[in-house]
């Protein structure tokens, strides 16, 4: 018994060599993304800790990041204290240095999930970022020091 397709609405085909089966190729192409950053963070209380350890406000938490529209935050938290985090942003000349002072604020809040759970945070939360430099803050608000472990991804 030969096996039959539908080649139009009406009209049925068995499948040969000269007539196989219809293919329809998807249009899906996969998005390129990078790993930028894995680091695992003690989060404390010091406002202006960055998800590297800095308290230096100046100094971004990624670098050369220009070629990525959007960036995926996932973490895992050690802890289930109240944490406040807070994402930056600023654009920067072709040397580096940041085109104006201080930082425009992407994303600020309380950090969702519990002790032991995964979380996820995209940066900018809407449309899309291109910006050069990021510097991603987290501190605690209650309860005790815990470990969150992050890692940001790039989409282009």
């Amino acid at each position: 018994m030969p096996i039959r397709f539908l080649r139009n609405a009406s009209e049925l085909a068995d499948v040969s060599m000269e007539s196989p089966l219809p293919v329809q190729v998807a249009n899906a192409k996969p998005v390129p993304a990078d790993t930028l950053l894995v680091a695992t963070t003690t989060v404390t209380t010091d406002a202006n800790r960055d998800l590297l350890g800095s308290t230096s406000t100046e100094t971004p938490t990624l670098d050369n990041c220009g070629q990525y529209r959007k960036l995926v935050w996932f973490y895992f938290r050690g802890g289930d204290a109240a944490t406040t985090y807070r994402v930056l942003a600023r654009a920067t000349d072709h040397n580096g240095a940041p085109l104006g002072t201080g930082w425009i604020t992407l994303a600020t809040g309380t950090l969702p999930g519990e002790a032991n759970t995964w979380g996820r945070i995209e940066i900018p939360s809407a449309g899309d970022g291109y910006y050069d430099q990021y510097r991603i803050e987290v501190w605690r608000t209650a309860g005790s020091n815990y470990t969150l472990t992050s890692k940001i991804v790039g989409v282009r």
